[in-house]
């Protein structure tokens, strides 16, 4: 029987926001359930200005590190992110392992990345976080066995110097940028077959995958653990008018998301810029459900994202309480992702929200304009084209996002305003 590593979570910050410390304590112990750590212990020291040497005061430190001693604990995790000068004074005091919120999430990635691209950016996001906390770590280097914040890259390469981890680094961004370029060949096979882009977006846990499956048959894996799903799968969904477009499942968001992590990422969640519609699903039994809507907007808005057309989705309505959070805008919807009716209903509401974004219009532009007429042909499914002997007329339909990104030049072009078309 594998052997579960033991831990005390830590929380610090003032008393006047002593619910939300206690509220992201409870998700970090479910965080650390996922990577199968069991917790012993939930300690909260109330100050209202972090100590610069221990986050804590060293007084606390201390009382930590008798409670470790007296509970046995394997490490100590940290709901901040500590300095590498934190962690090599608390490692000096504590008589455990000790990682923060950050190397925990990184640690349930590196389990959980299936794909290439998925392993190369978790090993790239662990690098970079662990490169500035090296100086000084002797003995606690030699501390580091297995387990917990030391999966992916591997205790070899954090003794390694930093010259080398630095061009570990540059390699692995090369290696990512090779992907990333086949990846966006695929997406631009897709643009010229005409697809359209709905991507699934939401807290971890939310429900997504689950309704992936119900929606497309696609069979991924669903677990009731945060962070089942980290690398993206996109499947045919078919519209009720019988059109398909393209459902893409991406990794759960969370609350205070790491930022290496969401650099590392970064190629994988623009996927979601391509998107012609965001489906925002949202855990509408979860007692937090207005703050974990608050943290995906957040990373939305990050990654430039905010544009796009949004689709809320209350999920697990067979779960929550007949009312539902209040969400910004017109277009939401409460489902159970079991039940047949509302999958149905989610399907009819999803093909509307497309719809409303796709637009359908008449240019003129001169012959000789070709870098236009192509930008038309790339952007546009083409309805009609006539050529005369200073134009060529086109009809054309295309979602309202890529009308945005035409030139001003060829936009005047345009001579009828764009109008609502039925898929």
């Amino acid at each position: 029987m594998e052997h579960k590593e033991k831990a005390m979570i830590v929380g610090c910050g003032p008393k006047s926001k002593e619910w939300e410390i206690h509220s992201t304590l409870a998700e970090l112990e479910r965080l650390a359930h996922t990577s199968r750590v069991e917790t012993v212990a939930r300690i909260v020291q109330f100050r209202d200005r972090k100590d610069p040497s221990w986050l804590i005061g060293k007084g606390k430190a201390e009382e930590i590190a008798r409670l470790a001693e007296e509970k046995a604990v394997d490490l100590a995790i940290f709901d901040q992110e500590l300095s590498p000068a934190q962690v090599r004074n608390l490692e000096q005091i504590l008589p455990c392992k000790v990682i923060d919120r950050t190397q925990l999430i990184l640690d349930i990635f590196a389990q959980r990345a299936q794909t290439k691209e998925g392993r190369l950016q978790v090993e790239l996001a662990q690098l970079q976080y662990l490169l500035p906390r090296l100086a000084g770590r002797g003995k606690e280097l030699s501390r580091l066995g297995g387990g917990i914040g030391t999966r992916g890259p591997g205790e070899k390469k954090l003794e390694t110097d930093r010259r080398h981890i630095g061009r570990q680094i540059r390699q692995l961004k090369r290696e990512l940028e090779e992907v990333k370029k086949h990846r966006q060949l695929h997406q631009a096979r897709r643009r010229k077959l005409d697809w359209l882009q709905v991507a699934l977006v939401g807290y971890t846990n939310a429900g997504k995958s689950t309704l992936l499956n119900r929606l497309t048959g696609a069979g991924v894996l669903v677990e009731n653990q945060l962070f089942a799903t980290l690398d993206p799968t996109s499947r045919a969904l078919q519209l009720p008018s019988g059109r398909e477009v393209l459902l893409t499942d991406t990794v759960g968001f969370i609350r205070k998301l790491p930022h290496d992590l969401v650099a590392a990422f970064r190629s994988t969640l623009e996927q979601v810029n391509e998107a012609d519609l965001l489906l925002h699903v949202v855990d509408s039994s979860h007692p937090e459900a207005l703050e974990q809507m608050e943290a995906v907007e957040e990373v939305l808005n990050d990654l430039g994202a905010a544009h796009i057309p949004v689709l809320t989705v209350f999920n697990k309505a067979d779960k929550a309480d007949s009312r539902w959070p209040d969400a910004p805008g017109d277009h939401v919807i409460q489902v159970s992702a079991f039940n047949d009716m509302d999958i149905a209903r989610l399907k009819q509401e999803i093909e509307q929200a497309l719809e409303r974004e796709q637009i359908e219009g008449k240019a003129e532009i001169p012959v000789e304009r070709g870098d236009w007429i192509s930008a038309l042909y790339d952007s546009a499914e083409i309805l009609s084209s006539r050529i005369t002997e200073l134009t060529i007329e086109i009809k054309f339909c295309l979602p309202l996002k890529n009308y945005q990104r035409l030139s001003p030049e060829l936009k005047a072009c345009i001579q009828s305003q764009p109008l609502a078309r039925r898929l």
